[in-house]
């Protein structure tokens, strides 16, 4: 296996509960899920593949000059989704590393990718993730803004997640952390996630990453200066309008 090679995994189907057939949704003349596909090919760390769920999502990332794969629909999570998709493009195991970029991130900066990379070697964890400082106070209490429990040491910009919550972490004064839905993980670490059941945990805050914690896998998480939104509602896409408007 050559050293830190890099596959990016965008995963994508069009059941959603809140904005059905969220990855076709227009912004400017492309769908969605080109968007984040551009952005993840800008990124410039290794192949770019999206694994479909359906074949409508394939065919637009085709058409746009991508790589789609396609997986089982009735697979349970996007994570599901990544390592069928990787499996399929790669059967040899030459990446060794896998990142798993949401969807529904159309305005997300390409440095992230490398950013979550650079978590995953330096903290040399089983999974690379990011946050950001939370700057607006009403995110503190938001349900739908995962918070994670972090000491980042003075000077230093990685540092091992401690928990996911959607509620307010930890408690007490000082500063509070944004969740940024990218990850790297080693090919290893995907697999062995994967295959693991749900934990307790997971379930009751709906959040699969505790999943890895309550199972001893380590997440490192570096820290950045920017928030992607996710697009989950049709204000979310209205806005995402706006900000890529020409």
């Amino acid at each position: 296996m050559t050293q830190n090679k890099t596959l990016v995994v965008i995963p994508a189907r069009l059941a959603s509960m809140r904005l059905p057939d969220k990855p076709l949704a227009m912004i400017g003349p492309d769908p969605m899920i080109v968007h984040v596909w551009q952005r993840a090919v800008e990124a410039d760390v290794g192949p770019v593949i999206v694994a479909c769920g359906d074949q409508a999502i394939a065919d637009v990332i085709e058409k746009a000059g991508g790589n789609a794969v396609m997986t089982d629909p009735d697979l349970p999570s996007g994570s599901d989704r990544v390592w069928a998709a990787a499996q399929q493009f790669d059967p040899d195991g030459e990446y060794n590393c896998i990142v798993n970029v949401q969807g529904d991130l159309p305005t997300f900066e390409p440095r992230l990718v490398k950013a979550a990379v650079a978590a995953l070697h330096e903290g040399q964890a089983d999974i690379g993730a990011l946050v950001a400082e939370i700057t607006d106070p009403a995110e503190t209490d938001d349900p739908n803004v995962v918070k994670v429990a972090i000491h980042f040491p003075e000077g230093q910009t990685v540092a091992p997640a401690l928990y996911f919550s959607r509620n307010r972490i930890p408690s007490g004064d000082g500063p509070a952390f944004h969740h940024i839905g990218i990850y790297a993980y080693t090919r290893d670490a995907l697999k062995r996630f994967v295959a693991l059941p749900p934990a307790s945990l997971e379930i009751r805050e709906r959040l699969e990453q505790l999943r890895a914690l309550a199972n001893g896998m380590r997440i490192a998480a570096g820290l950045v200066d920017t928030i992607p939104f996710g697009v989950d509602t049709p204000a979310d896409l209205e806005r995402a309008r706006r900000i890529l408007a020409p």
